[in-house]
Order: structure tokens, then sequence, then C-alpha cells
């Protein structure tokens, strides 16, 4: 395959930084570097010229923490994805946004090719090539992880060390970590065998349990259509929401996870996750939905909500089905309006109350007392209907017997 004018996903990480320099040598192209700032708060400035100094002809840095927020991540809480019951998609949920303004510079820059640096082995290189095939299917796509001989962690020091190329990361510590306003995680190194337990040195975002404050913070939400909106009364843009909600849940220690997972090239990878501000919003939202939505419209959903995690996961976000289960996700939405209490203590996140004006909830239909609204005489007809066909079968059983 023949590269003139590449635009490549550029974090100044150890991968993409080498593949810069890797581009130009293998293709001769020219290489037009992408960072996306998605709220991951680490140094983005230098990165400009960090790029041009290992051969990339220019660097857009874009900030796209608030399209990220609002279309993506609230959407997933609208949804209560949560991928196998524990991993709440912050790297899945960041590809789609990362790769679709991606797409948008090489078509402005007229550029032939994309790339990206996520492994053969992973997940990333599915999210990243499903978005450029989905959104701009006449570029071409180079993955340097299935194509190059630098096929190690340690290789890739070395091919740095060779030429100059400065790398956040060193062969002491060499798990992969990513981050954006919705989690951190950690892949790798130290963490390849499951039975080690992560250094607490390793996490950012959260403290331990054990040094999270001995008294318990309650925090109350406010929902509009399923969208979170205020913390504590206070009206929060969404950005600022998660911020807010990521310092308070870290600093009691909510929103760690360690798991093994199911990679989609069927690999089982062992991730350890932050996530504070996802792990409040999705259990708050959850039981908000308890109060506003009808009993079948919320099991239809709880079973959708599998379906969408899996989907956003396998880097399916631009895709009709995705389209199709948002149409339904906004429509149940429409009345998840209301304030839900949390409380977090040590590492625990619990709802202690929930109200909306729009609630489903009625004390008394509800109340072990007397009822104005519902006689329990009723009861009887309604059993004898339902428990029919076990008792008819019951009966030819003992008939034939």
């Amino acid at each position: 395959m023949k590269a003139k004018k590449v635009v490549l996903a550029y974090s100044g990480g150890l991968d993409t930084s080498i593949i810069v320099k890797w581009l130009v040598e293998t293709y001769g192209c020219e290489v037009i570097a992408f960072a996306a700032d998605v709220g991951q708060e680490e140094e983005l400035d230098g990165l400009p010229e960090k790029a041009k100094k290992t051969g990339a002809s220019r660097c857009y840095v874009e900030n796209l923490t608030e399209e990220f927020v609002r279309e993506y991540v609230f959407q997933a809480v609208k949804a209560n994805a949560i991928y196998e019951n524990r991993y709440l998609l912050g790297t899945s949920l960041a590809r789609p946004v990362i790769a679709k303004k991606q797409v948008e510079i090489a078509l402005k820059e007229g550029a032939d090719s994309v790339c990206h640096g996520s492994t053969g082995k992973g997940n990333d290189q599915v999210r990243f090539e499903m978005a450029y095939m989905a959104l701009a299917p006449e570029l071409n796509i180079i993955a340097p992880w299935r194509i190059w001989d630098l096929n190690s962690r340690s290789k890739l020091f070395d091919y740095a060390k060779k030429h100059d190329i400065q790398v956040p990361v060193s062969k002491d510590k060499p798990y992969s970590m990513d981050r954006n306003i919705l989690h951190i995680s950690y892949e790798g190194g130290i963490l390849e065998d499951p039975f080690n337990e992560p250094d607490e040195s390793m996490f950012i975002l959260t403290r331990s349990p054990e040094k999270a404050p001995d008294k318990p913070t309650y925090v109350e939400i406010d929902f509009e259509r399923g969208a979170p909106v205020a913390i504590d009364g206070q009206k929060l843009g969404p950005v600022d929401l998660m911020k807010k909600l990521n310092r308070t849940a870290g600093e009691n220690g909510v929103g760690r996870v360690d798991i093994v997972e199911n990679r989609l090239v069927g690999i089982k990878s062992r991730g350890v996750y932050e996530t504070p501000a996802g792990t409040v919003l999705l259990t708050a939202h959850r039981d908000l939905e308890a109060i506003t939505l009808d009993r079948d419209t919320q099991h239809l959903k709880d079973r959708l909500a599998i379906e969408y995690a899996i989907l956003v996961y396998n880097g399916l976000w631009f895709t009709k089905k995705r389209e199709a289960l948002d149409a339904f996700i906004n429509e149940t939405q429409k009345n998840v309006t209301g304030t839900v209490r949390v409380k977090l203590y040590k590492g625990t996140c619990s709802v202690v109350g929930r109200k909306s004006a729009v609630t489903l909830y009625e004390p008394d239909i509800a109340t072990f007392d007397e009822s104005t609204l519902y006689d329990q005489k009723d009861a009887t007809g309604f059993l004898r209907i339902f428990g029919l066909p076990s008792r008819v079968e019951a009966l030819l059983k003992k008939k034939r017997e």
C-alpha cells in the first residue's frame, strides 16, 4: 500500500511517538498528528512541538471533552450500559468521538490515509477502524502494530532511544494507561498476572477505601430526561458536573474495578479501572428509573442495556443498530426526571433516597397498612388465572400416574 498523507491519532505516548517516525521512514509520507482532549488532564501543551520533532508536518489538538460527555458518556448512562456487569466502557466510549474528529481532519487535509496506534490483540483497533469504515470508507487504514517488527515494548523502547524520541513510560513501569474524563484504565506489565494485586501508588483518581474519610458523604444528583444536570442543587454543565463528581467520589474511594474481561478478539484481558463519577451516575440513574418507568418498559430496557454495552465495547457506535437503540432509550427517558440521594463511604456507593414529580410509586398501594386503592381479595382470581397452566399440568400428571 502507498500513502502520501496520513493523519495519525496521536497521544504523545510510547506507541504513537514512535509511529510518527516509523510512518515517515516506511512510506516517505507526510504525517499530520491529531491529539484529542477528552478530559485526560495530562499535559497536552508541547505535543505539537514533540510531534514535529519526530517528523510530523503539523499537529492538531482538539478539545472534544464537552461532546464526549454530552453525546457519549451521558447517552451510555441513559442506557445503563455496563459491559459484563462491571466495566463502565470508559475507553470504548472515547474511541468513536476521537475517530470521528480524526476522519474530519483527514478529509479537510485531503489525506489518503488514517493511522492508529492500537495493537493487533486489543479492542481499540476495532473501535477505530469500524469508525473509519463507517465515516470515510475511501481512506486507507494503517495499523503499524499489525505490520512492523517492533512487536514488543522492549523493542519500542530501543527504537525510541535510537531515534532520540522522548516517551512517558519506562521499562521499569511498562503498564499501559488510558485516561479521559470518565475513567483511567491500567493494563499490561505487572498487571498481566491476574493474581497480582495492583500497587496502591498506581491509582490517580481514587483514594484507597482504607484512607477514605471515616464519615459518609451524601450527594444529591438531579436528572432531567435521563441526563444529570445538577449536584446538591447546583446546576452544572456536563464537564463541570463530571469533574466535581469525580473529585467527590474519588475522595471516598468509589469507582475502582479490577476485572478479567473478554475482548472481542477472543482474548481474556485483565484490566484495572477507576471510574468514580461514572459509578455514581449509573447507580443513581438506574434507581431513578425504578420509580419513573413502568415495569415492562424497564425490563425490556434492562435486557437491551446488555446489547448496548456489547455494541459499544465492540466498536459499533456508528451503526444503524446503535441509532435504533438510542431512539428507544431516548423515548424511555422522557419521564426520567427527579433527584437521587447517594451515600459514598469507603469505596461504596449506595442509593438512600429518590424522588420525582412524575413518579409511578404510590405509597397507598405499596403500604402494608390498609389501602384504599388495592383490595387484597382481588389477588385470589388473579392467582387462579396466573397459575392455571401449572395447575392443569400437575392435575394431568397425577391423572396419568
